[in-house]
């Protein structure tokens, strides 16, 4: 099945190129493109896309505004938003992680990775690797924010004793693969305890879960990372 893509960036010669990078991917197409994060909730919920591809610094309604808007209604549960920004210096990345975006890509990265990047997103992954995890964390997520947390620690009660134990290496940057191999089961069988801990937590996707697995407590940010 075609994966539908929305582009949303104030920059036309970004969005003409990302979208002939798209199109050339049988298994992807771009439904529309938007100039600003008002349009892009606009063409959002008409479209439906599976994923919508959003830089964060856009005049007028910016990305992360787009991002906390779409992640937040019912209806576009389905739709992913893949955040494009230079990641180690935008802070504005930790409340996108919070408002539910499912990932994050440099405007620099090569076809292969945006395309691939894409592909993850759609398929219900995060595309957070072990050190930008890190990084996040390490630099935002240990730190008190205004909107409170996603969930309470009391809410981990809800989760059995594996599932706490996969969600907490998940945290620490760790792949299905890795996890499997640290508590000898399948990656299959860890990917069933994300999937059922995510269910439990209300928690949109892997990204999210790492989310509230700092903000709840079960794991703590180092301040050395």
């Amino acid at each position: 099945m075609t994966i539908r893509v929305l582009l949303a960036d104030d920059q036309a010669l970004l969005r003409a190129t990302f979208r002939i990078l798209i199109d050339s991917d049988p298994g992807l197409t771009v439904v529309a493109e938007a100039t600003d994060g008002r349009e892009a909730i606009d063409l959002t919920r008409l479209h439906t896309p599976d994923v919508v591809l959003m830089d964060i610094r856009m005049p007028g309604t910016d990305g992360l505004t787009a991002t906390a808007d779409i992640c937040s209604r019912p209806e576009l549960a389905a739709t992913r938003v893949l955040i494009l920004t230079t990641f180690e210096n935008d802070e504005n990345v930790a409340k996108a992680l919070r408002a539910g975006a499912s990932g994050f890509l440099g405007k620099d990265v090569g076809p292969d990775v945006l395309l691939d990047g894409i592909r993850t997103v759609a398929a219900g992954d995060s595309l957070l690797s072990p050190s930008a995890t890190r990084a996040l964390i390490t630099r935002f997520l240990a730190t008190p924010v205004d909107d409170g947390p996603l969930t309470s620690p009391e809410h981990l009660t809800l989760l059995t004793d594996r599932e706490r134990e996969v969600m907490a290496l998940a945290a620490l940057g760790r792949s299905n693969h890795e996890i499997a191999d640290q508590l000898v089961l399948s990656p299959l069988t860890v990917r069933s305890h994300v999937s059922r801990a995510m269910t439990k937590l209300n928690a949109r996707d892997r990204a999210q879960l790492v989310v509230i697995a700092y903000q709840s407590g079960l794991v703590r940010a180092s301040p050395g990372g």
